[in-house]
């Protein structure tokens, strides 16, 4: 309890800093003027047994001190400002915050090393196969398409649309001229279109031979 302490007559009054090295902390009394090292508290971990709290008060604390050759003690220390009292707190909560984070990732890098690595090479002989369904063939299937007649010589020929009226009697004229495809002779006997007789057994041009006036 801080009011057990002799509050208006401190032993000693001056400036308390916190540093770190490594995972400890180090809560340093010095002189406010000459910077002097008057004590100081290494703290490995908090809370704990190293920086604890009074009961009665939010500013006072009680911290256990050091010398380096193995003597120990502890002492009472209080801020005068509530607001010092709030920083020194949170100072201390960050840095082991800190080192738990460090911890963490360094125990997560030490899992990654020593766990199982993913192979995904293929293994001597080892295969893959692959179900392919449903595949059309490239441009479209089979189609029903009527072959057209072919004429002499392997040429089709389709018959001349209607030139006129039935009841005309016009006939279409013989082609007059021949073209030439390369390579490809083309006698008068295969681009000619037969002239229409009176009434042929086969004539291509059927009823409108037959037709009357």
């Amino acid at each position: 309890r801080a009011a057990e302490w002799q509050l208006d007559q401190p032993a000693w009054s001056g400036r308390l800093r916190i540093t770190a090295k490594g995972s400890t902390a180090f809560i340093k009394l010095e002189d406010k003027t000459s910077g002097e090292l008057f004590a100081q508290a290494p703290v490995e971990q908090f809370p704990g047994i190293a920086v604890e709290g009074v009961t009665d008060s939010s500013r006072y604390f009680v911290i256990r001190i050091e010398d380096g050759n193995g003597r120990r003690a502890f002492i009472g220390v209080g801020f005068v400002d509530r607001g010092d009292a709030f920083d020194f707190n949170v100072a201390l909560q960050d840095h082991f915050k800190w080192v738990r984070q460090q911890s963490e990732l360094a125990r997560q890098a030490q899992d990654l090393e020593q766990g199982p690595k993913l192979d995904l090479g293929f293994k001597e002989g080892q295969t893959i196969k692959l179900n392919i369904t449903n595949m059309k063939k490239k441009g479209g299937g089979t189609g029903n398409t009527r072959p057209r007649p072919a004429g002499p010589g392997g040429l089709s020929l389709l018959p001349p649309p209607p030139g006129g009226k039935s009841g005309s009697g016009e006939h279409p004229a013989p082609l007059s001229t021949h073209p030439q495809l390369p390579g490809t002779p083309i006698t008068d006997s295969l681009l000619s279109w037969p002239q229409p007789t009176a009434a042929p057994a086969a004539d291509v041009w059927g009823d409108f031979a037959k037709a009357s006036g």
